[in-house]
């Protein structure tokens, strides 16, 4: 049995409480190599229409059916926004902390909109709020497992994410070649690792991270 599309059933209960918006929130790049994590938020209320036919989790997804479902998961959401935190921040803050960096700059960018924070709620996959720890002020967040694969204003903020680095890991491919980054992303998959091996590491490369001195 495959596994069921992201509903809005999860969000959909939350406004009807009264919540003015949901904000899905999902992170990419977490077990990169090379490259920044990103965290992507999505603002859904009331006023959406249904999502984007196919629209699911993005690692389910392959390489162009998140391209082409990215602008259309943006254009659903009445707002979406993709904060970074820096490979440097990831080697000097831990990835936790730097997933809290990326959160609280996407969070930034939603209240430069005028988006309602304090009254809003910001689903978060997964079961730990690493979120609210880089925050001034605590958030409503509310936790769920696989929310990225159930919650379509998590699915969205997946998509939104994954495309907005991977065209930075593409883009950087071009300007420091070798490590075949249009391809992995900054993972490790086995040329990147003989590249390390060769090249050493680069300016993008979590240096806490390589499995090996380079």
């Amino acid at each position: 049995m495959g596994v069921a599309d992201p509903t809005m059933e999860v969000e959909r209960a939350l406004i009807a409480s009264g919540v003015p918006c949901v904000i899905g929130c999902d992170e990419v790049g977490r077990g990169a190599l090379a490259g920044p994590v990103a965290v992507g938020l999505a603002v859904v209320d009331s006023t959406v229409r249904e999502m984007p036919a196919g629209l699911r989790d993005s690692k389910m997804l392959s390489e162009p059916r998140r391209e082409l479902l990215a602008p259309l998961a943006a254009a659903w959401a009445i707002h979406s926004a993709v904060g970074l935190a820096s490979a440097d921040e990831v080697d000097a803050f831990g990835i936790m902390a730097a997933l809290g960096l990326a959160g609280r700059r996407a969070v930034h960018q939603l209240h430069s909109v005028g988006i309602d924070l304090r009254h809003s709620v910001i689903l978060l996959d997964g079961n730990h709020d690493w979120l609210n720890r880089a925050l001034p002020t605590p958030l409503n967040v509310v936790t769920r497992i696989k929310a990225d694969r159930d919650c379509a204003s998590v699915a969205a903020a997946s998509v939104i994410a994954k495309v907005h680095r991977d065209r930075l890991m593409i883009e950087a491919d071009s300007r420091l070649p070798g490590y075949d980054w249009a391809s992995n992303k900054g993972y490790g998959s086995s040329t990147h690792m003989s590249a390390i091996t060769d090249l050493g590491p680069s300016e993008l490369h979590r240096r806490s991270w390589l499995p090996f001195t380079a």
